[in-house]
């Protein structure tokens, strides 16, 4: 069985600031990158922090480097609208994650 990872991603110097998600450069392609990941299973929750430059994401996965081969091949990885800023494996004491 995988392990559950928290994982931290910010917005860079690409990221349209004022912008909505939906209207920044390759919005489509991102979009589509994390729902495939999500319907692989490696992403179980994950979204934007409220008053933050902050993206939070719940990954099952074997270990921090299969996170970060995956998450370098998201076009927002790539154009520099977002980077990881950490990862960490999460013990999940209350409550589940399917």
């Amino acid at each position: 069985m995988h392990d559950l990872f928290v994982v931290i991603r910010r917005y860079g110097p690409s990221y349209a600031r004022g912008l909505p998600l939906e209207e920044q450069q390759d919005w489509e392609a991102h979009a589509a990158f994390m729902d495939a990941l999500e319907v692989e299973g490696l992403v179980r929750l994950g979204g934007p922090l409220e008053e933050r430059e902050d993206v939070l994401l719940v990954f099952r996965a074997k270990d921090k480097d299969d996170i970060e081969r995956r998450l370098a091949d998201d076009p927002w990885t790539k154009s520099g609208i977002l980077s990881t800023a950490r990862i960490l494996r999460w013990n999940l004491r209350i409550g589940e994650v399917a």
